[in-house]
């Protein structure tokens, strides 16, 4: 199988997760005429809560492992790397096994948690089902997630990301297949629906799993190493540095799935205490949880990409001391994140009401008016994923601590208060707590920016200098977009919309492209196209 370079790597992996997040909008299409809002806000009920244990089960182990053993190949300690994976293993199936059973035995105490006595939507015997079928997936998720982080480690970053996306065809497939089958063949209940669906997270990791073993088994008899001279105070070392190594990626995690869980909290408490009609509630919340959260990805995606690409590369670079190479990734992150993700967000704010439109109709009054501004937060998180896994690259835990705690606690702090204020002045509450979120990574970020250039000696110059330009080119997009925007407001045929969305993309991404190649190419260091051409040998 063939190695790829961080660059490389990331485009790699940014392109399957796109891949894999492109397939999990599309079925959302379906999904949502099947299940509609109410069933949307009781799959992402059980999906927060799920993604919440599934963290913790994993235990920051998935990218430890790949950072690890990067870090490990750089050193040339083979021995100590094949026992780090086979010790790991057995920690995650610990640690699976304990989160399905509480996630499983505590569901009813969660869903009261959630839905509390909030009237005229779902019920806690509703939630506490879909979060027991869900809670299947821990058991086998986590496995997975260690085998492509210990290929990433390894840097064949093609078979962990074609994993992915055999994971997403096969959940989708149940998703739609089975909430289909159960709703409106059998005439069942919208929870055993949305019980079935959210079961297809165990399926898809079962096939995927299948599909990496044959990988796994490949490297091993390409490199099979005699780990049994190790003595007891190299693997206590070891066993030591994985539980270290995995506390950061633990809390970073944690804190990304508590935004999403505490706004989800919060924002139904806050929306009742000002009088919000249950329906009301169930419909935003459905918007936060599920169906805005489906199209955030989009963006989020390009940030997990190159995370996976970021962790091992940075680690290795920081255990030859080479701290040149660091600020150029560090650099070429920031980069990333304004040539690409930043625009993303953009496009889709301003065409938020047509794009809506398409995915899920024009009947819903809240989506278009919440998703304007709520995509701004996956860029915000998209920055988030990037710095952070690139902090943890280079050890920086307490760091990562101080940010990522004072911004979660800001966020928790802001919630409540920013609805209230909100409303008061006239301006939609639901803003309030997409603002309070927004804040808070806004912290998360600024800390360790300014503390690396400080104490660390980084540099952003070269970063900083093509921020005049680009922000000019911003300028000019964002007031296209508007003007093609006024051309297509009064269209609503979700066809037509798909091809005039489609038409203004290619034809601003053509002129943004064509007015940014230089520094687009500078920052790849080598054309996609080229790497797409790439004869596949793995």
């Amino acid at each position: 199988m063939k190695k790829s370079g961080f660059i490389d790597g990331a485009i790699i992996a940014t392109l399957a997760i796109f891949l894999t997040k492109f397939i999990g909008i599309v079925y959302v299409i379906p999904f949502y005429n099947i299940i509609g809002t109410q069933g949307g806000a009781l799959y992402g009920y059980a999906y927060n809560i799920y993604n919440l244990f599934l963290i913790i089960s994993s235990a920051g182990i998935p990218l430890a492992i790949s950072k690890l053993t990067s870090e490990y190949n750089a050193l040339g300690k083979l021995k100590e790397k094949e026992y780090m994976f086979k010790i790991t293993r057995k920690i995650i199936l610990i640690f699976s096994i304990v989160s399905f059973f509480i996630c499983f035995i505590c569901a009813p105490q969660i869903a009261n948690i959630i839905v509390g006595d909030i009237q005229g939507g779902n019920t806690p015997e509703d939630v506490t089902i879909v979060i027991r079928c869900v809670s299947f997936a821990i058991l086998v998720v986590p496995v997975l997630a260690i085998s492509r982080g210990y290929l990433q480690g390894h840097g064949y970053i093609r078979p962990a990301s074609f994993s992915q996306v055999i994971e997403q065809i096969v959940r989708v497939a149940v998703v739609i297949g089975g909430s289909y089958f159960a709703l409106k063949i059998l005439n069942l209940s919208l929870r055993t629906a949305v019980g079935i669906a959210v079961f297809g997270a165990c399926a898809g990791a079962i096939i995927a799993y299948i599909y990496l073993v044959n990988k796994m088994l490949k490297i091993k008899r390409e490199k099979n190493v005699d780990i049994s001279d190790l003595n007891k105070e190299e693997r206590k070392s070891i066993t030591k540095k994985i539980i270290l190594y995995a506390i950061p990626f633990v809390i970073t995690n944690v804190a990304n799935s508590l935004y999403n869980t505490t706004d989800m909290i919060l924002l139904k408490t806050g929306l009742d205490l000002l009088n919000f009609p249950g329906p009301d509630i169930e419909t935003i919340s459905s918007v936060f949880t599920t169906w805005g959260h489906k199209l955030n990805t989009i963006v989020t995606s390009i940030a997990t990409g190159i995370a996976i690409s970021l962790v091992p590369s940075i680690a290795k670079s920081n255990a030859k001391g080479d701290y040149k190479d660091i600020n150029d990734k560090f650099n070429k992150t920031l980069q990333i994140f304004f040539y690409v993700a930043l625009p993303i967000a953009l496009f889709m704010s301003i065409f938020a009401r047509e794009i809506w439109t398409i995915f899920y109709g024009s009947e819903v009054h809240y989506g278009p008016i919440i998703f304007r501004f709520l995509i701004l937060t996956a860029a915000a998180d998209a920055l988030y994923i990037m710095i952070c896994n690139g902090l943890q690259g280079l050890n920086k835990t307490k760091l990562i601590y101080l940010a990522v705690g004072l911004g979660l606690l800001t966020n928790l702090c802001l919630d409540l208060p920013l609805m209230f204020l909100f409303n008061k002045i006239g301006i939609y509450p639901y803003y309030g707590a997409i603002t309070a979120t927004l804040i808070g990574y806004s912290i998360s970020l600024i800390i360790p920016l300014i503390t690396l250039k400080k104490q660390f000696k980084l540099e952003y110059s070269n970063t900083r200098k093509k921020l005049p330009k680009l922000f000019s080119v911003y300028t000019l997009m964002i007031l296209l977009s508007f003007i093609y925007r006024g051309i297509i407001k009064n269209v609503e045929s979700r066809i037509l919309l798909i091809a005039l969305i489609g038409i203004i993309g290619i034809i601003l991404v053509f002129i943004y492209f064509s007015i940014n190649k230089k520094e687009i190419e500078e920052i790849t260091g080598k054309k996609i196209k080229d790497i797409l051409k790439r004869k596949k040998r793995d």
